[in-house]
């Protein structure tokens, strides 16, 4: 006997059609809207934004599970406006006529009612000129418009979030996992907004709680205020080991920050994208991000960057997703080259500039492990003049006749220009263990790993060459034919002319197969079929594909490390000097060709506090 299909529930075996009650619809939108405690913030935070707060305040209890409450000093509303308020689809953001036409964070209109259906939520709002007024709703059920005290602004108190719908309760995370997402949530839009400030305190256990975050406005032009908000979110070391990005195209801009490749991370943490002031998880964007450090980072590294495209409402649409958290641009290619080809070049603008953290581990590694017990540190006398220097060593040479043979020189003395001494990477002073330089400059030391340098000079001179003369083709006696699905033939044949400018050409060859007829030259004898499979894994993961020109780069890679100065090579004093003028001169030559440092910098300060100077 057949059992019944729990799809159909009608006496006649038909499904029946009902038409839910406005508690169930409402219930059922707050799982799209409403995910998390952090979801929640996230709207109410962006409701105050676009009432134009200066000032936000978010206080939550127990990771946002028993409270989430949000204050700021905004336009407000007036007791007429709650009850609509807590309607759904009602809105002040937009009228309705043009969807793609949108300038706010919100205008769905379903924040609030959402919020109101699973947990027990009460707004006191004060507009100019008007008395405050408070309106409560729990479980989805709207209590009346109350006279309330407050001097401006909004406060939207959250409690007991999905007490209506306890089965969500059970898909929550701890608390402290709740808390750190509710973080996260304010930080990204503190980015978005610098010169607002925000406060997100703690107050699970009662009491005035913990402050867990504090970034106050920003003044100055919108680079000067982001600079200072980002050293507030994200620390001073990723501002100082940063560069400025602001190029403009056809309508697109792009802004923001990124960090130099020396200054990679182990994880995507520190990647923020917005679009027009909206922070988004757009996988167009962030595979952008990636190919324009493609060839400065191992595959294990991940660049840091802070980046805003911004564009007219009319060519991107952010009605795609119930949290606005993805987006659809109307030109994603022009997009994508944007981000790109702004990255390459605010990077090659930083010339052969490496992170200060570089100097810093290396100081780091240079101090002594900690012991029990310290001496007393002994303080010496100021740095004394060149003239008295001299004199001091010449009276500590030996004499000629007291029986001392003058020492093998651990260097050759090299004379010194003294404009030397002021650029960048100064003047070499000598060479140690065959392999590294070490230079002077006016405010310290610089130590240079001559084959990693001269690796990255050659490798950047090898790129040069085959962007001006193009990548060879090899074409195959017998073109391979590859048998692929529909789908990824057609894929793959949208980006055959990008591929044949790297040298490798495809075409349709009947059905869905395709004939590899050319394969890059320098790549020598290759599995074509395996290449375009590898191409069609990347096309498919990031929606473009760098693997052809990643190989090909491989080569030149290879090229230049045998092409380059080899470890243990004594170098004479020119040369040192030509290699240093040359990394000053070659955009990228701070790191190698797998994203190490070429160079570390050392400033006398720091030389003189490991020695207890300072």
């Amino acid at each position: 006997m057949n059992a019944p299909s729990p799809k159909i529930s009608g006496p006649s075996g038909r499904p029946v059609i009902r038409q839910l009650d406005e508690a169930a619809v409402n219930r059922i939108a707050a799982g799209e809207v409403v995910e998390r405690p952090a979801s929640a913030v996230k709207e109410l935070v962006e409701n105050a934004l676009d009432a134009g707060a200066s000032r936000i305040s978010v206080d939550y209890a127990d990771g946002g599970k028993t409270l989430i409450r949000v204050t700021d000093d905004g336009c407000g509303m007036t007791a007429e406006d709650l009850p609509l308020a807590l309607c759904r689809h009602a809105t002040s953001k937009i009228d309705g006529s043009d969807l793609l036409d949108i300038h706010s964070f919100g205008f769905r209109g379903e924040a609030l009612p959402s919020l109101g259906s699973v947990g027990r939520l009460t707004i006191t709002s004060r507009a100019a000129g008007e008395e405050a007024a408070q309106i409560a709703v729990a479980g989805g059920r709207m209590g009346a418009v109350k006279p309330a005290a407050l001097t401006r602004g909004t406060v939207v108190e959250l409690r007991d979030l999905f007490f209506a719908t306890p089965a969500r309760l059970k898909f929550l995370r701890s608390d402290r996992a709740e808390a750190q997402a509710i973080a996260d949530v304010v930080r990204r839009l503190a980015m978005a907004e610098p010169t607002v400030g925000f406060t997100l305190r703690d107050l699970t256990g009662g009491g005035e709680g913990r402050v867990m975050f504090r970034a106050d406005p920003t003044g100055g032009d919108f680079f000067d205020a982001l600079h200072a908000r980002l050293a507030q979110v994200l620390g001073a070391e990723f501002t100082q080991n940063s560069v400025r990005v602001d190029v403009d195209r056809d309508g697109l801009r792009l802004t923001g920050y990124a960090a130099l490749p020396t200054y990679s991370r182990g994880s995507s943490v520190q990647q923020f994208v917005f679009v027009n002031g909206r922070p988004v998880l757009d996988r167009m964007l962030f595979g952008a991000l990636r190919v324009a450090y493609f060839d400065f980072l191992s595959r294990d590294r991940h660049p840091a960057a802070v980046l805003n495209v911004i564009c007219d409402p009319e060519r991107v649409d952010v009605n795609v997703h119930p949290a606005k958290a993805e987006v659809r641009f109307r030109e994603p290619e022009a997009v994508r080259s944007l981000v790109i080809t702004g990255l390459r070049a605010a990077l090659t603008g930083a010339g052969h500039r490496a992170s200060s953290t570089v100097a810093d581990a290396t100081l780091a590694a240079f101090r002594p492990e900690p012991v029990a017990a310290m001496p007393p540190r002994v303080y010496q006398m100021d740095r004394a003049g060149q003239a008295t220097l001299a004199r001091s060593f010449a009276f500590q040479a030996p004499l000629p006749d007291s029986g001392f043979a003058e020492a093998p020189a651990a260097r050759a003395e090299m004379p010194v220009e003294p404009e030397a001494l002021s650029r960048p990477l100064g003047a070499a002073r000598a060479q140690v263990h065959e392999n590294y330089i070490i230079a002077q400059t006016q405010t310290g030391i610089v130590i240079v790993d001559q084959h990693a340098a001269h690796e990255r000079l050659v490798y950047e001179r090898l790129k040069r060459q085959m962007a001006d003369h193009g990548i060879t083709a090899q074409a195959l006696l017998i073109p391979e034919i590859v048998d692929l699905s529909p789908g990824d033939a057609a894929r793959l044949l949208e980006h055959a002319p990008a591929l044949a400018r790297l040298g490798l050409g495809v075409e349709a060859f009947g059905g869905s197969a395709v004939a590899v007829r050319e394969t890059p030259a320098i790549l020598g004898a290759v599995n074509a079929a395996a290449l375009v499979r590898d191409v069609l894994d990347e096309l498919a993961d990031v929606g473009d594909s760098q693997l052809v020109q990643a190989r090909i780069e491989a080569v030149l890679s290879r090229m230049a490390c045998h092409g380059s100065v080899r470890s243990g090579r004594q170098m004479r004093p020119e040369e040192m000097n030509a290699l240093l003028r040359e990394m000053e001169a070659t955009p990228h030559s701070g790191q190698c060709n797998h994203g190490r440092p070429t160079y570390v910098e050392l400033k006398l300060a720091d030389i003189e506090r490991l020695f207890g100077r300072r």
